[in-house]
């Protein structure tokens, strides 16, 4: 591992304004175990580089998960590990393009602690929107959520992270959505992440989201996911059926096939790059 006052490479990138701060450590000789106070010195927004989260790119090789040739190592901004993120992917499959680490005519598997994800690149080259095999939801219990004393009925999805959804009459309702939602330990004893729904219309809703260990945030793509999964049972649509999600960054277009597959499709972009001691 780098010396504390050592310099390293870093990479600054957003998906629908979900943004992340990549860090080149291919072997794991730059960052070790990426110390928690790193991860937050980097996502502080006035004294670091700013961002939702950390996407450290590892090989496969040089960490427990392997399966494909590249890892997304993710950290929530607050240092704490997480299992998936949706934005967040399709940005690291940009920079394995941009940097030709990875073919994008072909379909590029990335492991997760969620498993691998399958992504596909428009057009087969390095530009344009990814599509992501988010893989398998899991539709589980009716539970609730509640913020200053106001309580919402929500949808348990997991979409290889938790996630309630709760649909609402106005976004505005929720307030600031800068603390957690009051939910139930019983069901997400490691925290959730808390997504409120509007219609918009025919196939066609907005959210905001409550992202565990970062806050809201202006996008967040494996809650994208979640909403279609609770919209399109609520709506009792035919798979294979396109649903636009609005969130306050950008949009997904999100559609759940006859295998059982959740697709989604959104721009991915890499902003910046250089070095820092922090």
């Amino acid at each position: 591992m780098s010396s504390p006052d050592a310099s390293y490479p870093f990479l600054k990138g957003h998906g629908t304004e979900n943004d992340f701060v990549l860090l080149p450590d291919h072997d794991c000789s730059v960052h070790g175990d990426l110390p928690a106070e790193r991860v937050r010195a980097l996502c502080d927004r006035r004294a670091g580089i700013g961002g939702d989260g950390v996407l450290r790119v590892v090989r496969s090789s040089h960490s427990s998960d392997g399966g494909a040739e590249w890892f997304m190592d993710y950290r929530n901004s607050d240092g704490s590990i997480s299992e998936m993120c949706g934005n967040g992917v399709r940005v690291f499959g940009r920079h394995l393009a941009e940097q030709g680490l990875v073919d994008p005519s072909a379909p590029v598997p990335v492991a997760t602690r969620a498993g691998i994800k399958v992504l596909s690149f428009a057009g087969g080259t390095a530009d344009g929107e990814i599509t992501v095999d988010m893989g398998i939801p899991k539709v589980l219990e009716q539970t609730e959520v509640s913020i200053d004393g106001r309580t919402w009925s929500a949808l348990h999805v997991d979409m290889g992270n938790p996630h309630a959804v709760a649909f609402v009459d106005d976004l505005a309702d929720v307030g600031h959505l800068l603390d957690a939602p009051v939910h139930d330990p019983g069901v997400y004893p490691h925290g959730v992440n808390v997504e409120f729904v509007v219609r918009r219309g025919p196939r066609h809703v907005a959210m905001r989201v409550h992202e565990r260990g970062s806050g809201e945030t202006r996008s967040c793509g494996t809650g994208a996911c979640a909403v279609m999964v609770a919209t399109a049972l609520a709506d009792d649509a035919d798979r294979d059926t396109d649903y636009r999600i609005d969130l306050p960054g950008g949009t997904l277009r999100i559609s759940w096939t006859a295998e059982d597959r959740v697709l989604m499709t959104g721009p991915a972009v890499v902003v910046a790059s250089g070095t820092t001691d922090l």
